[in-house]
């Protein structure tokens, strides 16, 4: 490995075979780095926005509204009130006198005009800093409304994005359990950390109701409020994240006694593993003849057009960069399945137990790495020889800038990837992307020295 790297993100960069495996992950960024990684609000934000019929209203300056007002791709098949980002606006003048009056007739103003389900109230860093008491606020409104508003405790500085996924979760934890669970199938589950991307879930939610299985809840994609709140009565959570959403699935088990699974739906493997898993959890005959019969029917209309992918892209050679490590693992899979050599994978947001576990299923030489900046990532396709990088909207320009074909798997995607048929599209678009005539017009000299 020739790149250079600022000595004090040594310990974040490992190439499989260059010793024994040590990664240093789950840091605090280092400052000027450029770091990918976002904080507290944006986490917490990721994982509540999609719930479609609550009230989203950010207390701080109207550049944290700004920031992440609409940019995930989460569907809904109900109301849309997620696709508005609400803020306080807090001034030089509020943050001198405080902002809990301001908070206060911004929640009664919205819940009287659009009359939310739930409402949810993001603390930033300022409001941090000046010490408004939003639960206070919150406490108020609720019982002046009728409307459920909760506080999410998301102030920036406290730490990481992954922090701001356990604020989320301790927010979501106040909306469970508060519904009736009558009527709801012995058979029954909860879909977790799973966001509706491109309208993913609901070809998630098609195979469960294929095998017999009913969805009570998914949080958060397409998510409402009074699903979520029957949550309790489900018999199994179904964990898709490894980061968003776990926290949640684990004070489920101790609060209501729910086990849970983690699985992930991206991939031919993985997505059979996932239904034959939940299958297998409830130990039903019935259930598990659906299951077999629905997967025997995907892959008989799969297989062929991946072994027609397959001839052109063996041999070509990707790299992987998302948010959440575990949907590395399915991306890795994914990728030898048509024939491909991940060189590169990294993540924001993975844990050791990701990494410990992206080490062991990687070849020797790829190289891993955590929260790494554009400089880092750039030299890493050049040494590496990339065909196609997958990521996010941030990186981007950086493919395209050193003429390498991008496969956005972020959260402004348009096109499903989840499930059979995601695999599908996957494998048209790496397919499109890496044998498109585009790349003899493009010099790349230096990747191929």
């Amino acid at each position: 490995m020739n790149v250079n790297i600022l000595e004090e993100r040594t310990g974040q960069v490992y190439e499989k075979g260059q010793g024994p495996f040590s990664l240093k992950c789950n840091l605090d960024s280092l400052p000027g780095a450029v770091s990918q990684r976002a904080c507290v609000f944006c986490g917490s934000r990721v994982v509540l926005y999609p719930i479609t019929d609550a009230l989203h209203l950010v207390h701080g300056p109207i550049g944290c509204a700004v920031y992440t007002w609409d940019i995930r791709g989460a569907l809904s098949s109900n109301r849309e009130l997620h696709r508005l980002s609400f803020s306080t606006d807090l001034r030089e003048r509020d943050v001198i006198f405080g902002g809990e009056e301001k908070l206060e007739a911004s929640l009664l103003e919205l819940i009287e005009r659009y009359m939310p389900s739930a409402a949810f109230v993001y603390s930033t860093c300022i409001v941090g800093i000046i010490g408004d008491d939003i639960q206070a606020v919150c406490k108020r409104v609720s019982q002046k409304t009728g409307v459920k508003c909760i506080p999410v405790q998301s102030e920036g500085f406290k730490g990481n994005k992954r922090a701001g996924y356990e604020a989320a979760c301790n927010a979501l934890i106040e909306l469970v359990g508060s519904g009736p669970i009558d009527g709801i199938s012995p058979f029954s589950i909860n879909i977790l950390g799973d966001f509706n991307l491109a309208g993913e879930i609901w070809i998630i939610k098609d195979y469960y109701r294929r095998m017999g299985i009913e969805v009570v809840s998914t949080i958060t994609g397409d998510g409402k409020v009074k699903e979520i709140q029957r949550a309790h009565g489900a018999r199994l959570n179904v964990v898709q994240c490894s980061g968003a959403t776990l926290s949640l699935a684990k004070m489920m088990e101790e609060r209501y006694g729910i086990p849970y699974i983690r699985v992930s739906y991206f991939g031919v493997d993985d997505m059979a593993d996932a239904l034959y898993r939940v299958a297998d959890h409830f130990k039903d005959k019935r259930i598990m003849e659906n299951t077999r019969s629905l997967i025997k029917e995907e892959l008989d209309s799969l297989y062929p057009a991946l072994k027609e992918f397959r001839k052109d892209l063996k041999g070509k050679r990707a790299a992987i960069y998302v948010g959440g490590a575990f949907k590395a693992f399915s991306l890795i899979k994914a990728f030898r399945l048509l024939g491909m050599k991940v060189v590169l994978v990294g993540s924001q947001t993975g844990t050791r137990e990701d990494y410990e576990e992206l080490e062991a299923v990687t070849d020797p030489g790829t190289v891993i790495v955590d929260d790494s900046n554009p400089l880092e990532l750039s030299e890493f396709l050049k040494e590496k020889d990339v065909d196609i990088f997958v990521g996010g909207v941030k990186e981007r320009p950086i493919a395209y800038k050193l003429g390498i074909g991008f496969c956005d798997h972020n959260h402004e995607r348009k096109e499903a990837l989840e499930g059979f048929i995601g695999m599908y599209n996957f494998a048209k678009e790496v397919h499109a992307t890496v044998m498109s005539p585009v790349w003899r017009f493009v010099p790349r000299k230096e990747m191929r020295s």
